[in-house]
């Protein structure tokens, strides 16, 4: 049974960004859920799922890995077959989140992988970037999943977008959808973050779509929260226990202190985003009691 826990105020909500951080190791995975649940108190706990044989062509699959020095096997094929947990792991990394009170979710590549994470009945899927563009596999989740579908829209233009827009209208799907606000780059240069494409996400769908998000592959915490106050509600990081492993994702990830900091950073910035309640708080009593001036002319 999926889980959403709201025992504080808190709208925004922290993913922690797995994905294949985990290097194919099932005890690390496991691991890694404790300390971004534990930890670091992320709402969202993240991985992927992909078919390598149904995502990639024949010379794809048997091509050599871009950055060898990255590679967990022979060719790119093996090397993303080596980072796969089958749906039955994936079943027991969804129990061990909500044992936790956390929500698991993934991102999904290809059909298959939809078909596979549909089955676990998530509260949230992912489609990443790449494949925002995947009408069958985006058509296939229309049709079998009536939860929320989260797209990030990294390398996609405005007409891109649009059609995007288009398509989740077409099937009465606007109210499931979310889409992030993301620059895939790994990582990113902060002249590269582009954070007001949150602005103009949310004047241009706030009211057409269930919300938006802000996926960054920056370093460090420090513009996170620009998120929250330009109207994002989903904060994605990817999140690993050490940036030197081996593997494309761990320098644009954040560790465990970063993310714990993250969580604390936006929490605040959630809380002080608001009008006073009234012209004068009664914090403010004491001191306008004692210090206030009022002089009339």
């Amino acid at each position: 049974m999926s889980v959403w826990i709201n025992k504080n105020k808190s709208q925004v909500k922290l993913i922690a960004e797995i994905g294949c951080n985990h290097m194919g190791n099932k005890d690390y995975a496991l691991k890694m859920i404790e300390i971004a649940s534990n930890f670091c108190n992320a709402d969202i706990i993240k991985f992927q799922k992909r078919n390598p044989k149904e995502l990639l062509t024949h010379v794809e699959y048997n091509s050599p890995h871009p950055n060898p020095s990255n590679s967990f096997g022979k060719n790119y094929g093996k090397h993303r077959e080596f980072l796969e947990f089958d749906i039955q792991f994936h079943k027991k990394l969804k129990k061990k989140c909500e044992s936790l009170q956390k929500v698991y979710s993934s991102s999904v590549w290809d059909i298959t992988s939809a078909k596979e994470i549909i089955s676990l009945r998530p509260i949230l899927i992912k489609i990443p970037s790449a494949h925002n563009m995947d009408f069958p596999l985006l058509e296939y989740l229309c049709k079998f999943y009536n939860k929320q579908i989260h797209v990030s829209l990294g390398m996609t233009n405005y007409k891109e977008e649009l059609e995007i827009i288009k398509f989740f209208k077409k099937r009465n799907k606007l109210k499931n959808l979310v889409l992030y606000a993301c620059t895939s780059s790994y990582p990113v240069k902060s002249e590269d973050i582009s954070m007001l494409e949150v602005k103009r996400l949310v004047k241009d769908y706030t009211n057409k779509i269930h919300s938006i998000g802000f996926s960054g592959h920056h370093n460090g915490i420090g513009i996170d929260n620009i998120a929250i106050s330009l109207g994002a509600k989903f904060i994605e990081r990817h999140f690993t226990l050490d940036r030197t492993w081996k593997g494309t994702d761990h320098a644009a990830s954040l560790e465990p202190d970063g993310l714990r900091r993250l969580k604390s950073v936006l929490l605040e910035t959630e809380l002080a985003l608001s009008y006073k309640k009234k012209p004068i708080l009664d914090c403010e009593l004491e001191q306008r009691k004692k210090l206030k001036k009022i002089v009339r002319v």
